[in-house]
């Protein structure tokens, strides 16, 4: 490492020319990358895709569905009314990408006291379709005391796209300022302070440029746009704290070269260490196969990666052209050797370690109490904020049209598929019974299907009226039967919670029935989410603590240091967990209530576990090293304490700053995930830092550096009390 430092010194120009060249190149694709994300990336190859497909070919389901919602004042006439919606839908009828106009007046139930829909069925997928919608919106006219507004999944997913963009900038435009005066607080200089800005915008537009080449390849989830700057900001600059820290530590008592050299040695190492802790929690979301949890692993170890070499490569080269003019513009005078606020309170603590112990188990042991309440769901409509049409239309037209029992999230679609023709008698007969076994199920309010449809509940008699000479049941027929299947919309009862509903679908799915039977529909899909999820991510979890401690254990030669750091990390995520279903469940702190996104504690875990262990070992390093030469396990801590206290807080700051300025922001899922990161930092910052580490290792005294019997092998030069 020390060697690669001298290497980038000697061709430092030439590092930022080729970066100079990087950044050009993958800006450019950068700007481009909000045109290939799509959906909220709930994407899983299972049952429900199957059946969803079924749906398609056989029964003539579209790829995506608008719907255009109509209101108008009650002084309209009924004429001017019917001109109007005419009038729209001729125009809509001409937009690429509509392939059929179903019009309120052509079916029963469309229209509505002042209201009334209508559906365009769309050429491709929902998420393909934002040109369309965009046309859409330009193409239809509102008159007097008439209007008609867009939703469906297709402009639900174009306006959730635009609205990450405008968090993203508004997220940006709150935590770069502040970063910033924290920066100046812990560098003093206006130079030092704004290279960690660079080096975090270097490595997000590299990082975003790349990942738009990926989605020429793979689904991208539109979240992916606030991720990739959430976690490449965060890291680029807290890889830069701690390097540009070290670096002017070092400046002080050797020339540039010299310096540079030792500091990429050194934080060098670091750095690299911590990105590889980061790495492996965020590559462990792999094990999940489901596109979002993917992307995140996707998006998130190329950032790290990226932020990882723009700190060992271009940040050395910036270095060591600015030279000693680091202190260039300084507005603040800072002096590192002073111990902070952490060290007096560091000291108190380690004067009272049992006691604080039991007072910061005790906060973290409450906070946890929520966490049992935790109600996970997959985002949908309700991630979008409110003053969005999208989400306004649908929500006017669910309780307008929609029974509660009939809405979309008590909708389970079943294919029954039998060996020959569905309307032979004999399969007519085997699907009629599978379908009263359902009907008679406690939890389902109704079922509608060919028998249903057509009031005829006897399989001979629906044979021969469907075969009679001028079949009135020609249209049910089509609509419900294809070939050898047999569709079925089977109704939940809408007072059933979620976990309810994937519960019967799973029960129904796993149970044998007298033909082979498909399951599809909102709360299949929940189901098959949170089974993947729930199957999957023990073995992302094993990774990362296995990982973490076999990393920690050989670093520090101890047994206790990987335990404690392991246990405390759970248990402060979980207690953030608590507070996230405090605030945003129980609908605290001027916050309405609202389920929790199921991302969220997968997420948070993969990453902040992660970034904590940074801390862990910057923290530990300095204290191992301190014990090693005093032999002297109190002393040692307080020491290191004091020695790492003002970088730790200062990369804690940041941290919480630019991921906690996504807290303003309108999309939900990314609010909590925002608001989520930023409580777990701030515990471990406060909580754990301050309190449990120096109580821990003041009573666990020598015991800390165990490691089969080695650590009575360290010589004891100075044995006095802290």
């Amino acid at each position: 490492m020390y060697t690669f430092g001298q290497m980038v010194y000697r061709n430092r120009l030439k590092v930022i020319i080729l970066w100079v060249a990087i950044l050009a190149g993958l800006g450019f694709f950068a700007l481009k990358l909000p045109d290939v994300l799509s959906g909220n990336g709930f994407e899983y190859d299972g049952e429900y895709k199957k059946t969803q497909s079924i749906l398609q070919e056989d029964f003539g389901y579209p790829d995506s569905s608008i719907i255009l919602l109509f209101e108008k004042d009650r002084t309209v006439s009924t004429e001017k009314w019917q001109k109007f919606i005419n009038s729209n839908l001729k125009s809509a009828s001409k937009i690429k990408g509509i392939q059929k106009v179903i019009s309120p007046f052509e079916n029963n139930g469309m229209v509505k006291d002042d209201y009334a829909f209508a559906v365009l069925e769309g050429a491709k997928k929902a998420e393909d379709m934002g040109p369309t919608v965009s046309e859409l919106r330009s193409a239809i006219h509102i008159d007097d005391g008439m209007k008609v507004s867009i939703t469906g999944e297709p402009a639900v997913v174009k306006d959730l796209n635009e609205a990450s963009q405008k968090d993203l900038a508004k997220a940006e435009m709150i935590g770069l300022p502040i970063a910033l005066i924290v920066l100046l607080f812990a560098f003093g200089s206006l130079v030092a302070a704004s290279l960690p800005l660079i080096i975090g915008v270097v490595s997000i537009l590299s990082t975003m440029g790349l990942v738009y080449f990926y989605g020429q390849s793979f689904n991208l989830t539109i979240f992916i746009l606030n991720i990739i700057p959430m976690i490449g900001l965060s890291l680029s600059i807290d890889f830069a704290l701690l390097f540009i820290s070290r670096y002017k530590e070092e400046l002080r008592n050797a020339p540039t070269d010299t310096a540079l050299a030792t500091t990429v040695a050194t934080a060098g190492k670091s750095i690299i260490f911590s990105a590889l802790c980061v790495f492996i929690g965020l590559f462990a979301l792999m094990f999940i196969e489901i596109d979002i949890f993917r992307n995140v692993a996707l998006g998130g170890v190329t950032v790290v990666l990226i932020s990882a070499f723009s700190a060992l490569t271009l940040l050395p080269a910036l270095l060591a052209t600015i030279g000693g003019r680091i202190h260039t513009f300084t507005l603040l005078k800072v002096n590192s050797e002073k111990p902070g606020i952490w060290s007096h309170f560091a000291n108190f603590v380690m004067r009272r370690p049992g006691t604080m112990s039991i007072i910061a188990l005790a906060f973290l042991f409450i906070a946890l109490v929520p966490l049992k309440n935790m109600i996970l769901t997959v985002p949908g409509i309700d991630a979008l904020p409110s003053q969005y049409e999208s989400r306004n239309a649908y929500d006017k037209y669910e309780r307008t049209f929609i029974d509660k029992d009939q809405r979309v999230e008590n909708k389970v679609i079943a294919v029954i598929e039998s060996d020959g023709p569905a309307l032979e008698v004999s399969n007519l007969q085997n699907s009629l019974e599978m379908i009263h076994n359902i009907n008679r199920d406690e939890k389902v309010a109704s079922v509608e299907s060919l028998f249903s449809v057509t009031g005829i509940h006897n399989a001979k008699k629906l044979v021969g009226v469907l075969q009679s000479p001028g079949n009135p049941l020609g249209a049910a027929s089509k609509q419900f039967a294809a070939d050898d299947r047999l569709l079925v919309n089977i109704y939940l009862n809408h007072d059933l919670s979620s976990s309810e509903k994937q519960k019967w679908v799973r029960k129904m799915a796993e149970k044998e029935h007298s033909a082979t039977i498909y399951f599809g529909g909102a709360p299949k899909f929940e189901q098959e989410i949170f089974d993947e999820i729930w199957n999957k991510a023990p073995k992302g979890l094993f990774l990362i603590i296995i990982s973490t401690f076999f990393i920690l254990m050989l670093a520090f030669r101890s047994i206790l240091i990987p335990l404690k750091a392991i246990l405390m990390n759970v248990l402060s995520l979980g207690a953030t967990f608590g507070i996230v279903v405090w605030i945003f469940q129980e609908g605290h702190l001027f916050q309405e209530p609202t389920t929790i996104a199921l991302i969220l504690p997968v997420f948070v875990f993969s990453l902040v576990f992660g970034l904590s262990m940074d801390y862990e070992v910057f923290l530990i390093s300095r204290i191992h090293e301190l014990y090693i030469k005093t032999g002297n396990n109190n002393k040692a801590t307080l020491a290191g304490l004091i020695s790492t206290s003002k970088i730790i807080t200062s990369a804690a700051a940041i941290m919480i700053v630019i991921t906690g300025a996504f807290a303003f922001t309108g999309v939900m899922p990314v609010k909590q995930m925002g608001i989520g990161i930023a409580l777990a930092i701030l515990l471990d910052a406060t909580i754990i830092r301050m309190v449990l580490v120096p109580s821990l290792m003041k009573l666990l005294g020598d015991w800390n550096w165990w490691f089969f019997g080695r650590s009575h092998r360290v010589k004891r030069k100075d044995k006095g009390n802290c």
